[in-house]
C-alpha cells in the first residue's frame, strides 16, 4: 500500500476511496482467499487494460449515432426501409448474423435453465426490500388475493379496516378454484373437501358426501409434513411448480374452513434480480457500499433488518429450506430462497471512488470484482444458505451496444475469474436486449459468449428509451400505448425468443420478458401478463412479491417448454421491421391532455420498480386490519397514489 489520507489510499497506481478499502480489506475478503493486495492488483491490471478499449467502444456509440442522426436530419420523415437497412449495413450498425450460434453454457441452475416461473427485480441498496426478494420463492395466495384488486370489490367484498368475512370467502372460493383446476381429483371437487390424509403413498380427499377420491393426475401429489393421517400441509407440483396447501386453526381468512385449510402457498419467484443499476441511485461512495454490503449480507447469510411496526420489534433475514416428507415418507428439502443475480451497472459508467492515474474508472470492473468475491464466499460455503447448487455467479450485463461491447464484457468475467482463482465460465452472464444495436444484433452478441450466457431479456420502458433516442432527430414518436401496437415492437419481442430458440436456450437458459409496471392493477396482470408465458418467455418480471405469486399462477396454466416447442416451427422473425422508427404520422399534434396522459405514464412506469417494495413476510391472513390498504405494508400492498408520491 502507498500514502494515505483521511479519504483515500494509494493502492499502486490507484487512489481508493478510504472507505471502499477498509469495507474490501474488512468485510469482503476474510475467508475469500484472496489478499488485499492481489485484489487492487488485480483491479489496477483489469482497468490498465481494459478501460481505454472500453473507452473507444464508447466512443464508436458516439459516432454510430452522429452519423445516423445526420441521416435523419438529411432525410426527415419515416425512412425508406430498404434504404435504411443499407445505410445501417455499411456504417457497421447492423452486422451479418453467424449462419448458426448454440449455447454452450453449463452449470446452470434449474430455477434458471428448466423452470418457468416469475422473476423480481429489487434495489439493491434497500436491505428490507433485499430480503423481501430473496424470501419471495413462497408466496401467500390468500394475502395476494384478499390485497388486491384480484378479487373485485362488488357484493359484499369492499375493503373495511376489519377483516371482511365475505371477501374472505371469495378468496376461499378462488383458491379452491385453483386447485381443481391444476390439482382436479378423480371426482368431486375441492370445494366439497372436509379433510386431506396421506393413505398407502396417495393422496385421499375426503368428501362432504363422504366419499374419498384421489387426485386425477396422481403423481402430482409429491409430500406432506406432519402426521400423515392428518397432514400440517400437503406438497403438490405441476409444471415444476409446487403448491403447499396449509392446515390449521385461528387464522383470519381460513378460520372458517370446512377442510381446515387456513392457507395456500405457491411456489412464486424463482429468481430475483439484485439491482446495482436500473432501481438504484447509488452517486457517492456511501451509496455504493450500501449496495454492495447488502449483497455481501446476502451471499454470506448475514443480511438482516429489524425495524419496529404497530409498537413491534420485527426482524428480517434470510429464511430457511422447507423440509417435507415425499409420499413413502423420506425426507427431502426445497429451497426457501430464489436464486439470486445480480446486475452490475452498465459500461457507460464511471465513479470516483477508485481512480487511476487521477482519472474516475470505470465503474463495472469494480463491480465484477466485488460482487464475484462475494459470491465466491457463498460457493465457499461461507454461509448456511446456498445460493447456486450448480455454483454459478449470475451476473446481468445492462446498456451493451452491440456484440463488440459484449465481446469485452466476457473478457471482463475471464480476467475476473483468473483474479479470484474462480473455474473459467463460473461467471454467467445475462445480457440485457434493451439497446436496439444489440436487439438487431442479438445473435452476434451470443455468438461472442456462447459459454456464458444464461439469460436474455426484453424490456419495453428501456427499449423504448433507446429507440426514441437512436430516431429523435426522424420526427416526433407515437404516444407510448399506441407504440405497443407498432410492428417495430412486436418484432424486437418476438425476434428475442426465436433467437433464444434457434441458439439452444431451451433447457440451458432464461428467455426473459420485462416489467409489469401498473402494480395496483392486479386483475388486469391476471388478464394480459399470461401473453409473456405464451410467447415462449420462461420468465418475466414482476414489481414485488405479492404479484409474482400473482403471476405464478399463470405458469400452472401453461407449460412454457412445450410452448417453445411449439414456435420452433414458425418462420424466424426478421429484424427488418425493428429497423421502422415508431413515428407519428406527419402533421399530427398531441393535445394538452394527451402531453398529461404521457408524462403520467411514463411516470408510472418508472415507480412501478420501486414504489411496490414494502415488507412481505408477516401474513395477512394473520392480522385482523388486512383490509386497511394503507396499512398493509407486510402483505406488499401498499397503495402509492399521486396524493402520497
Amino acid at each position: 500500500m502507498g500514502t494515505t489520507t483521511d479519504s483515500t489510499i494509494s493502492c499502486g497506481e490507484l487512489t481508493v476511496a478510504s472507505a471502499l478499502h477498509d469495507f474490501v480489506r474488512d468485510e469482503l475478503l476474510p475467508g475469500s482467499g484472496i489478499e488485499a493486495d492481489a485484489f487492487w492488483d488485480s483491479l489496477q491490471s483489469i482497468i490498465k487494460d481494459l478501460q481505454p478499449r472500453n473507452q473507444a467502444l464508447l466512443e464508436e456509440r458516439d459516432s454510430l449515432q452522429a452519423q445516423i442522426d445526420a441521416w435523419h436530419l438529411a432525410n426527415p420523415g419515416q425512412p425508406d426501409a430498404k434504404t435504411y437497412k443499407d445505410f445501417l449495413t455499411s456504417i457497421g450498425y447492423l452486422l451479418e448474423a453467424p449462419e448458426s450460434v448454440q449455447l454452450t453454457t453449463s452449470n446452470v441452475d434449474p430455477e434458471i435453465s428448466t423452470f418457468a416461473g416469475p422473476q423480481l427485480v429489487v434495489p439493491l441498496d434497500n436491505a428490507r426490500y433485499v430480503l423481501n426478494a430473496a424470501n419471495a420463492r413462497w408466496g401467500s395466495l390468500y394475502d395476494a388475493l384478499y390485497g388486491t384488486d384480484a378479487i373485485p370489490q362488488s357484493g359484499g367484498c369492499e375493503p373495511t379496516k376489519k377483516y371482511n368475512p365475505i371477501r374472505g370467502d371469495r378468496v376461499i372460493n378462488y383458491a379452491r378454484e385453483f386447485l381443481d383446476r391444476h390439482f382436479a381429483m378423480d371426482q368431486g371437487s375441492h370445494n366439497h373437501a372436509t379433510k386431506y390424509s396421506v393413505v398407502n403413498g396417495q393422496l385421499q380427499v375426503r368428501l362432504g358426501n363422504g366419499k374419498t377420491p384421489g387426485l386425477l393426475a396422481p403423481e402430482r401429489f409429491v409430500g406432506y409434513t406432519g402426521d400423515a393421517a392428518s397432514p400440517d400441509s400437503l406438497l403438490l407440483r405441476k409444471n415444476d411448480l409446487h403448491v403447499e396447501l396449509k392446515f390449521g386453526e385461528g387464522f383470519f381468512i381460513g378460520r372458517r374452513d370446512h377442510a381446515n385449510i387456513y392457507d395456500v402457498h405457491l411456489e412464486s419467484a424463482l429468481s430475483t434480480i439484485m439491482d446495482c443499476e436500473d432501481s438504484v441511485a447509488a452517486v457517492d461512495v456511501e451509496d455504493k457500499l450500501l449496495v454492495y454490503r447488502n449483497w455481501l449480507g446476502l451471499m454470506n447469510g448475514e443480511l438482516n433488518e429489524t425495524f419496529t411496526k404497530g409498537g413491534e420489534t420485527i426482524e428480517r433475514k434470510l429464511v430457511d429450506d422447507r423440509e417435507f416428507l415425499d409420499p413413502k415418507g423420506n425426507k427431502f428439502t426445497l429451497p426457501g430462497r430464489v436464486v439470486m443475480l445480480v446486475r452490475n451497472v452498465g459500461p457507460h459508467l464511471d465513479t470516483d471512488m477508485v481512480t487511476y492515474n487521477g482519472q474516475p474508472v470505470t465503474e463495472t470492473f469494480i463491480d465484477a470484482m466485488i460482487t464475484a468475491v462475494a459470491a465466491k464466499q457463498n460457493a465457499l460455503g461461507n454461509s448456511k444458505y446456498q445460493n447456486s447448487a450448480a455454483g454459478s455467479t449470475y451476473i446481468v450485463k445492462p446498456k451493451m451496444h452491440g456484440p463488440k461491447e459484449v465481446a469485452l464484457a466476457g473478457e471482463l468475467f475471464g480476467r475476473v475469474e483468473d483474479a479470484l482463482g474462480l473455474e473459467r465460465f463460473t461467471l454467467k452472464m445475462g445480457i440485457m436486449d434493451e439497446e436496439r444495436r444489440t436487439s438487431v444484433n442479438l445473435q452476434v452478441c451470443i455468438a461472442e459468449v456462447p459459454e456464458r450466457v444464461f439469460f436474455i431479456n426484453t424490456g419495453f420502458l428501456d427499449r423504448t428509451g433507446d429507440e426514441i433516442h437512436t430516431s429523435m432527430h426522424a420526427g416526433p414518436v407515437l404516444p407510448k400505448e399506441e407504440m405497443k401496437s407498432t410492428a417495430w415492437l412486436a418484432a424486437y419481442e418476438n425476434s428475442n425468443v426465436d433467437t433464444g430458440i434457434a441458439c439452444g436456450f431451451m433447457g440451458k437458459a432464461q428467455i426473459g420478458k420485462g416489467m409489469w409496471a401498473v402494480p395496483d392493477n392486479m386483475a388486469d396482470m391476471l388478464e394480459t401478463k399470461i401473453g409473456h408465458p405464451k410467447s415462449g418467455a420462461n420468465t418475466a418480471w414482476v414489481p414485488s412479491p405479492t404479484v409474482g405469486t400473482l403471476h405464478a399462477m399463470h405458469y400452472h396454466l401453461l407449460e412454457v417448454r412445450a410452448r417453445q416447442e411449439d414456435l420452433k416451427a414458425r418462420e424466424r422473425t426478421s429484424v427488418d421491421p425493428m429497423l421502422i422508427p415508431p413515428l407519428m404520422e406527419a402533421g399530427r399534434e398531441l393535445t394538452d391532455k394527451e402531453r398529461q396522459r404521457e408524462l403520467e405514464n411514463n411516470a408510472q412506469g418508472l415507480l412501478g420498480y420501486v414504489a411496490r417494495w414494502v415488507g412481505q413476510g408477516l401474513g395477512c391472513s394473520k392480522v385482523p386490519d388486512i383490509n386497511n390498504v394503507f396499512l398493509m405494508e407486510d402483505c406488499a400492498t401498499l397503495r402509492i397514489s399521486s396524493q402520497h408520491i
